[in-house]
């Protein structure tokens, strides 16, 4: 580290060497005199109030300095700095640090130190209803990419006084902040500490992939596909998960946020479920756990029945092919399953007035005529489409794709073993689920190791007044949520 120099000048002089003061347009410094002392403010144009800091200048430049206490101007100017965030820095690193943060840095002739002031506008958009998060009933404001936005929303559900913000800096040049949001009197004390330790281990240059590359630090998740911290966009599912003791991630310039730690069963759950009444809660989280099961097993247990006739009861004869085709059957279904994650993609870099358009094209054209020249038999064409839909309903993004690669497995071993292909691969499938852990946290729980109160929780939407405890696989230091009704 080094220190600040005496002089205002000489500052200048290191802060052009080093970080391209005078060089880089964004990067301006002030200078002005006050009672015969240099005293120099140094900026980065674009993520400051301007307003503000003109404020400041007025304030500072008016000041009168009695004669006989010339040698007091540092402290006098500190006084009258009007701003409720004014720190004192002594190095080189934390000046260019803090300014290229956002803040203002006030360096005094004289002094050893310099004084900085939280003036951060950053740029950015206000605070709306998440895209992929979206409720019939219930609040429209969603985190943005401003780390002092989104801390704020949560601060604003939850005015305990345990909740805390321990705020980090991880990469050698980007420096990007970090936020790890918990409430003190309930987060489990060992589970903050290794998330602080992980992220503080991380040496790496950059992360401008923000939360994404931070899980895959932390997390150590490697090739596995699925999910091991949950995202959200909601501030109402961040609060709602603080206070069952989880620990949440910010990450400046993402607006998601990563809550830890998490089980296969934090992912399909949806905050509509409790914008509604417990049974409409309970109607709605069936419907989406069927589809997410229909997403991973209907098409392999098509084919199956589909390849093997002797396996469909009379019952379901009807699930067989009604026309022949000479294109095999697995190669139809891997074409028109990997040909909705082409739609997939497409759709998400199509402007949207003209998605609608490339819709129909998908649709009309592709689906039907794909029928009529014989490269699909129509009921290829509705298991898919049913899969999808499936996948589609899946709240969390990355599940769905997961479960969509063990689908395209699972089809594989089909075709390969057949019923024998089916078993092993499900069998695999499980074992490999119950194999997985965050955080120490097993992934299928609380299916394994079963616990009957909460796996009924995760089956249905119980009213608010039956949560008497906090769920124990975050082993929380105040399991009580509230007194049972009654007392």
């Amino acid at each position: 580290m080094q220190p600040l120099p005496l002089k205002a000048e000489q500052l200048d002089e290191i802060l052009t060497s080093r970080a391209g003061l005078g060089e880089s347009f964004d990067f301006l410094v002030r200078k002005f005199i006050i009672a015969g002392t240099p005293v120099h403010l140094y900026a980065v144009n674009g993520l400051c109030d301007t307003l503000f800091i003109m404020e400041l200048l007025e304030e500072i430049v008016n000041t009168e300095v009695p004669k006989n206490e010339r040698s007091k101007v540092s402290s006098i100017i500190h006084n009258r700095l009007i701003n409720q965030s004014v720190e004192t820095v002594d190095t080189v690193e934390d000046v260019i640090r803090q300014v290229f943060s956002g803040l203002i840095a006030i360096k005094v002739s004289g002094d050893r130190h310099a004084y900085v002031v939280d003036v951060r506008s950053y740029p950015g958009r206000q605070p709306e209803e998440p895209d992929n998060e979206k409720v019939v009933r219930g609040s429209r404001d969603g985190f943005v990419e401003n780390i002092i936005i989104n801390t704020a929303l949560t601060r604003r559900r939850i005015r305990d006084e345990g909740l805390r913000f321990d705020m980090l800096e991880v990469g050698q040049r980007s420096k990007a902040d970090i936020a790890v949001g918990y409430i003190k009197n309930l987060a489990n004390d060992d589970l903050v500490s290794a998330i602080k330790k992980e992220l503080e281990a991380i040496d790496v240059d950059g992360l401008t992939m923000t939360d994404k590359s931070v899980e895959e630090y932390i997390v150590k998740q490697g090739f596995n596909p699925y999910p091991l911290v949950r995202y959200t966009e909601r501030a109402d599912i961040a609060a709602t998960h603080l206070l069952e003791g989880h620990v949440c991630i910010y990450v400046d310039t993402s607006p998601s946020v990563m809550i830890t730690p998490t089980t296969y069963f934090h992912h399909v759950q949806h905050a509509e479920e409790f914008r509604q009444s417990p049974a409409i809660g309970t109607f709605v989280r069936w419907i989406r756990m069927m589809g997410i099961i229909a997403s991973i097993v209907l098409l392999p247990l098509w084919y199956l029945l589909a390849i093997d006739p002797s396996l469909r009861p009379e019952s379901l004869d009807f699930l067989g092919m009604k026309d022949d085709t000479n294109v095999p059957l697995i190669l139809q279904l891997l074409i028109a399953d990997i040909g909705i994650e082409f739609l997939r993609m497409a759709a998400i870099h199509t402007p949207t007035p003209l998605s609608t358009a490339m819709g129909l094209i998908a649709a009309v054209l592709i689906g039907q005529i794909a029928i009529d020249v014989g490269l699909f038999v129509p009921e290829v064409i509705l298991y898919v489409a049913v899969a999808a839909i499936g996948t589609f309903a899946t709240p969390s993004y990355e599940l769905g794709v997961a479960n969509k690669m063990v689908r395209v497995g699972l089809m594989l071993l089909v075709w390969i073993f057949h019923i024998d292909g089916l078993i092993i691969g499900a069998t695999i499938y499980i074992l490999y689920l119950m194999s997985i852990k965050s955080f120490s946290t097993p992934y299928l729980w609380p299916l394994v190791p079963f616990r009957p109160k909460a796996m009924l929780r995760i089956v249905m939407r119980l009213p608010m007044t039956s949560a008497i405890l906090r769920p124990m696989i975050v082993k929380t230091k105040d399991r009580v949520r509230q007194k049972p009704t009654g007392e």
